[in-house]
Formats: C-alpha cells, sequence, structure tokens
C-alpha cells in the first residue's frame, strides 16, 4: 500500500497537542493522547517528533507566537510619537481579555522549562523576539527590563485571578520608559 502524502500533519499534530495541554495540562500530553486528538496513527506522532520535548518544543514555539504577533501587528511601536507604556499596556490588557486558554496554555508551556531543559531555548526566544520588538524605541536593557515586567504583570494576573489593571501596567511601564512629551503646535 502506497504511503499517503500528507503534507499537513506535523501542523495537525502541533494543533492537537496545545489542544491536549488546554484540556488536560502537560500531565495529560502523551504521543498517544496527541495521536488520538489529531486523528492521526500514533506512529505519525513519532515520527515527526521523536521525544515528547521535541513535540512540546514545537508547540511552545507556535504558543510563543501569541502575544509578540499582538505586538507586532499593531505597527505602533515604530512611531517614536506612541506613548510605548500606554501602547503596551493597552496590548497585553487585549491579549489578556482574548482566549485565556491560549494565554494560559502559553505560559503551561513556558514554564515547562524550569523542569525541562529541552525547552529553555524555546522559552527564552519569546523575551529575545519580544525585546527586540522594542529595543527600536529604547535600549536594549530597558528592553529587556520590559519584558520582564510584562511577563511579571502577566503571572501575576494568571496566578492570582487578580483582574488586569490596564492603568496600573502603564504606570508601572512608565516608570521603565516615560511617555513621549505632548506635541507642540
Amino acid at each position: 500500500m502506497a504511503r499517503r502524502y500528507d503534507p499537513e500533519r506535523r501542523q495537525r499534530i502541533i494543533d492537537a497537542a496545545i489542544r491536549v495541554v488546554g484540556r488536560k495540562g502537560l500531565a495529560g500530553l502523551t504521543h498517544r493522547s496527541v495521536a488520538a486528538e489529531a486523528d492521526v496513527p500514533l506512529g505519525s506522532t513519532t515520527y515527526h517528533f521523536t521525544t515528547l520535548d521535541d513535540l512540546m518544543t514545537a508547540a511552545l514555539r507556535q504558543a510563543n507566537e501569541g502575544f509578540a504577533k499582538v505586538i507586532a501587528d499593531r505597527g505602533a511601536l515604530s512611531d517614536p510619537r506612541t506613548d510605548l507604556p500606554a501602547e503596551l499596556a493597552g496590548r497585553l490588557g487585549e491579549w489578556l481579555a482574548g482566549d485565556r486558554t491560549g494565554v494560559e496554555l502559553e505560559y503551561e508551556l513556558y514554564l515547562a522549562a524550569l523542569r525541562r531543559p529541552a525547552l529553555r531555548p524555546v522559552a527564552a526566544e519569546w523575551a529575545d523576539d519580544l525585546a527586540a520588538l522594542l529595543t527600536p524605541r529604547t535600549d536594549p536593557v530597558t528592553a529587556r527590563a520590559l519584558v520582564a515586567l510584562l511577563d511579571g504583570i502577566c503571572l501575576q494576573v494568571l496566578l492570582t485571578d487578580t483582574p488586569y489593571d490596564e492603568d496600573h501596567a502603564r504606570e508601572m511601564l512608565a516608570r521603565l520608559v516615560p511617555p513621549p512629551p505632548p506635541a507642540s503646535h
């Protein structure tokens, strides 16, 4: 019997892994659970992802795109007249107000790097990519401080069920990067 060509199978497996982690947490992630969710043979998951760490790495890389995409898609970061603290606080609120499962999943995979060294480079990519987006508006050290603050705010909201306070976030961010002066006429 000829092997069926399925160019989307790898992506379907990654998407299935994200859904499994979203429903069952990392403890529920197995090659078998992902194969069932993706409706593919078990051998397909191990063909594309030899280890669970390989599968988690691919899922984390895809999940990492969430917040950075929200920031990059706006384009306001390149405009020096944009109030950077207000823009970041607003985008963070937009992201946290969206699909909460996706945000929680992203952080669950991100924090899995504490115990799974194979995930650490991908977890670091998130911070590096976001800092790279912010660096044109500030220096690299301040960009990293902004990333750390945004990350901390997210963790506090997720872990304490505290509602996101955009005004408070903007105030904290403004301590690192003051808003631009008002335009003079």
